[in-house]
């Protein structure tokens, strides 16, 4: 199968089209500033980057310039749109609903559309973007992969908060986690590293980029994720706050006289080691700061990496051991220092790096010495792979099943 994997933003739109049964990437690219005056990138494998501006009103336009350019006669990797097969989407909160990714039916859109208030800055573009799809490919299967579907594996005891239980009840308050396509992705390929079956292992991956989360991961199966009800629970992130006491916001509230939105408008965009060092919330701008002498932006480093280890450590606990730990994502895969900061924490695990192996940036390596009981491992993190494997699955699946149905109805 070729398949479309599409990751709406709000005023964006990430796109890959993948050979399923190779898993070649055969172009990607990206549309910026939709609504704006939009800009559209376009890069098939092998070749330079393509990049012109367009006008994108909305998402649908987007769409088309997409399908324009992949079947472009002189730089598309597509004989027609026909050859697409199916369309994996990106979803970011199924809420409840969902514990794996699904045909995006119009009851099943209606459901996502009903966890909008749980994310409403992803998901109503999200749905934006489905819809410009289903218009322009009609008859083409679409599949929705949820961030938060992975860890509807946790029990209760790891999801539900302290709060009166009728909030749960009610408007379904309670942890559900996030970019659990990745953590699901970067488990399954650990245990494949390291030759055992995914049900053998206790794994904690550290997804860490401006955006950063950690799950437990027991028998294949997360138990335990740092993220909350939203992103903003868990590690000190680029721009947000991660865990802090809820006070917190009332206290600031009231000493500069902000309103609720604007307190949180700051502990999402202005906190984390943005906040902390005033410098940057890119951690190569942070490293190179350090190094200059920059106190607070050694601080915000060692901040972050004592949320990372205290997680780690947690995790550890709740799986009552640990076999693996695996670093992802753009900080988790090329930050050498930040993983060596957090490994030297756990020396008890008879785990230690190898100095040389970690010195590797964006590679798929273990990176602790052929010793260690505990395993360290860098893997980069494919979304978009695990997006297209699994639509490909979803897709034949419903195959089988409506030939099934034929057989059965002609006989």
């Amino acid at each position: 199968m070729k398949v479309l994997v599409i990751n709406c933003g709000s005023s964006s739109l990430k796109y890959q089209v993948i050979d399923s049964e190779t898993e070649h990437v055969l172009a990607k690219g990206l549309c910026e500033r939709i609504g704006i005056d939009g800009v559209l990138t376009y890069q098939p494998a092998g070749q330079d980057k393509i990049k012109y501006e367009a006008a994108m009103p909305a998402h649908r336009q987007a769409v088309e310039l997409v399908l324009k350019q992949l079947t472009d006669p002189e730089n598309g990797v597509l004989k027609s749109i026909d050859e697409i097969d199916a369309v994996g989407h990106r979803m970011v909160h199924g809420g409840e609903k969902f514990a794996c990714s699904t045909l995006l039916t119009e009851e099943v859109l209606k459901t996502v559309a009903s966890c909008n208030d749980l994310a409403p800055l992803h998901n109503p573009p999200t749905l934006v973007g489905v819809a410009a799809c289903k218009e322009l490919l009609p008859t083409t299967p679409m599949v929705g992969v949820f961030d938060t579907a992975f860890h509807q594996t946790m029990p209760p005891e790891a999801y539900i908060y302290g709060l009166p239980y009728e909030y749960y009840e009610k408007y379904a308050v309670r942890r559900y986690g996030f970019h659990g396509t990745s953590h699901k992705y970067v488990s399954l390929r650990a245990a494949e590293i390291l030759g055992k079956k995914p049900e053998d292992l206790k794994i904690v991956v550290c997804h860490l980029g401006n955006g950063s989360s950690i799950s437990a991961v027991d028998g294949g199966k997360c138990v335990d994720t740092s993220m909350g009800l939203t992103p903003l629970e868990g590690l000190v992130m680029g721009t947000r706050s991660g865990d802090i006491d809820p006070t917190c916001i009332e206290f600031i509230a009231h000493k500069e006289n902000l309103s609720l939105e604007q307190v949180m408008d700051i502990v999402n965009k202005k906190s984390g080691v943005l906040g902390i060092s005033g410098v940057s919330s890119d951690f190569r701008d942070l490293d190179e700061a350090a190094k200059a002498g920059n106190k607070r932006a050694d601080l915000a480093l060692r901040v972050f990496a004592h949320s990372v280890v205290k997680y780690i450590g947690s995790f550890i606990a709740v799986m009552n051991g640990v076999d693996a730990i695996v670093f992802t994502a753009g900080i988790g895969e090329n930050d050498d220092i930040i993983r060596s900061r957090i490994i030297e924490h756990f020396d008890y695990l008879d785990t230690t790096l190898d100095q040389k192996a970690n010195k590797m940036h964006g590679e798929e390596r273990i990176i602790s010495t052929p010793e260690s009981k505990v395993k360290v491992i860098c893997i980069p993190t494919n979304e978009e792979l695990a997006i297209c494997r699994d639509t490909v699955e979803i897709v034949t699946k419903k195959m089988v099943e409506d030939t099934v149905k034929d057989v059965l109805g002609n006989n």
